[in-house]
């Protein structure tokens, strides 16, 4: 399952964050990618010993976590492995697929894009991910995230013009099947609507019953 989450953070928020991004902090792409993506990824990322750059992760990882759909679609056990992004011009990430395992032997079950700046900023750089039947091509509005299965081949067009910044992570999930996790969001969707309706009514708690009990017995723990 592919969602978005529009507005995570403020407009104010992200012009904030981008605006401490100093582009002399940022440090050559390949330094965390895996053997075989090396040869394809050209960016650049901020360098994990700048000393903003944990706040600036944390804020966004923790309005992730407060995003109620999010938490819905994902439920994530941890969000981990957050990188900050920098794509000038020529600069792309050709087709790969994440790491199942990451730092500490934490599992991708999701990976997320976070768009920091205005796509009018830049002309190309999509996150293009790869399905059955055609190709799909996502370029989002500044403080908007992309949330997809992280076992797609999945690429980043070259940027034509301009600058493309994002923040790019993981999740492992409490459920590490997508299909039950699917099962589990449209069973929460329903439960919501119902009570939004009708209040907390039988149907509401033969849904949230079963919910539950799904829970329970899929839950990776």
């Amino acid at each position: 399952m592919i969602f978005t989450l529009t507005n995570l953070l403020p407009p104010e928020e992200v012009t904030s964050i981008v605006n401490r991004l100093d582009p002399e902090d940022f440090i050559d792409g390949k330094l965390t990618a895996g053997w075989a993506a090396k040869r394809v990824k050209e960016n650049t990322q901020l360098g994990s010993k700048v000393s903003y750059g944990n706040e600036i992760k944390e804020k966004l990882k923790q309005a992730l976590i407060k995003h109620q759909k999010f938490q819905s679609a994902a439920r994530p056990k941890t969000v981990h492995s957050m990188l900050i992004s920098r794509y000038e011009a020529g600069m792309s990430y050709g087709a790969h697929v994440d790491n199942a395992l990451m730092g500490n032997h934490l599992r991708s079950d999701l990976s997320f894009t976070i768009f920091l700046n205005s796509p009018k900023g830049y002309e190309g750089g999509e996150l293009i991910i790869q399905e059955a039947e055609q190709d799909r091509a996502i370029k989002l509005e500044a403080g908007s995230v992309i949330v997809y299965p992280s076992s797609t081949l999945h690429r980043v067009a070259e940027v034509k013009t301009g600058v493309r910044l994002v923040a790019v992570g993981w999740v492992q999930s409490l459920f590490r099947d997508p299909a039950q996790r699917e099962i589990l969001y449209d069973l929460d969707r329903a439960r919501r609507s119902i009570f939004k309706t009708s209040g907390k009514s039988q149907e509401f708690d033969w849904i949230a019953k079963s919910m539950s009990n799904l829970m329970r017995q899929w839950s990776d723990m």
